[in-house]
């Protein structure tokens, strides 16, 4: 098991924290997808309710998968205060093709 997340899944947090909404993208593979809680959900708009507009944060607890790809994080939003998450991350070609997340 790795000591840390995938160096994707690292800048993914830190452009989330600092707010980066260009830096984010810039990771996002040409039609990456997303599920919330086991639904899928359009990529944009819950990246701008969950995160942009709401001052989303990741804060990275622990990895639990031995690629770095599957992490425990605490989110927190001004909509939803903190909550544990699960993420699930999919990369190729240098770029994050998929990523799952849901309350732990």
């Amino acid at each position: 098991m790795p000591d840390s997340p995938n160096p994707l899944v690292t800048q993914f947090a830190d452009a989330i924290n600092a707010g980066d909404k260009d830096g984010v993208y810039a990771l996002l593979a040409d039609g990456a997808s997303m599920s919330d809680d086991g639904s899928d959900r359009d990529l944009d708009t819950w990246l701008d309710r969950e995160m942009f507009s709401t001052h989303g944060r990741i804060e990275i607890e622990s990895v639990t998968s031995p690629d770095g790809l599957s992490l425990l994080a605490e989110v927190t939003n001004d909509t939803w205060g903190a909550m544990r998450t699960k993420w699930k991350f999919v990369v190729d070609d240098k770029k994050i093709t998929r990523f799952e997340t849901g309350q732990a």
